[in-house]
């Protein structure tokens, strides 16, 4: 048994918050990556560097005024809190993706998620109106976002970081930078199309995400 499994071990199967009922299979079930969650959604890479630049100019300031030593007297420092806050933010990551577990089923999707406070969110084939794709080319991680029908809403504060970015007023949730994102979007439309008598969910492809 896994330490996830240890975690969780209240729940019949990682991920479920009860077995599924008769007729219903599991198809596939993943966490998003932590490193990659890091750099996407909490900005990670984006920290770092605005404390360096910070930290670059708190040290050409003191050279102004002490010269070289007064300058990596104050750049050291800096440079340990920048570093300091950056694993700070990829331990953050790291806690979130592991206590996310996204499940795909013959039925539904499924996202088990909350680091501190565990929350399921089921969403049926039938409440899903499109879904949309984005990759990175080089690692094939990406992520899944799925566009509600009307009248189904969920908070914004509720499913963060587990959401396509920049659609706060619409929130859809999102398989966030899962690995290997291309294979899952199959699994996934092939069984809503399986499930609903037309096939509504279709992938309209985001573009590829730029490398940071």
């Amino acid at each position: 048994m896994s330490d996830r499994d240890k975690d969780f071990d209240f729940e019949p199967q990682p991920g479920l918050p009860k077995p599924l009922p008769p007729g219903e299979d599991l198809l596939w079930q993943g966490s998003p990556d932590p490193a990659a969650l890091a750099r996407e959604a909490f900005k990670a890479n984006w920290v770092l560097g605005y404390l360096l630049v910070l930290a670059v100019w708190r040290a050409s300031a003191a050279f102004a005024d002490g010269g070289f030593g007064r300058s990596v007297a104050v750049f050291l420092p800096c440079l340990v809190l920048a570093l300091a806050a950056y694993g700070l933010v990829r331990l953050l990551a790291r806690a979130v993706a592991k206590a996310a577990i996204y499940s795909i089923t013959s039925h539904r999707v499924i996202l088990r998620i909350g680091a501190a406070l565990q929350v399921t969110w089921t969403i049926p084939y039938a409440k899903i109106a499109a879904a949309s794709l984005a990759t990175r080319p080089i690692s094939g991680t990406g992520t899944i976002a799925l566009e509600l029908v009307e009248g189904q809403h969920i908070s914004y504060l509720a499913l963060w970081p587990h959401l396509r970015p920049g659609f706060a007023r619409k929130v859809q949730p999102a398989l966030r930078c899962i690995p290997d994102a291309a294979r899952v979007a199959r699994i996934l439309s092939d069984a809503a199309q399986t499930r609903v008598n037309e096939p509504v969910v279709s992938f309209a492809p985001q573009g590829a995400l730029a490398a940071e």
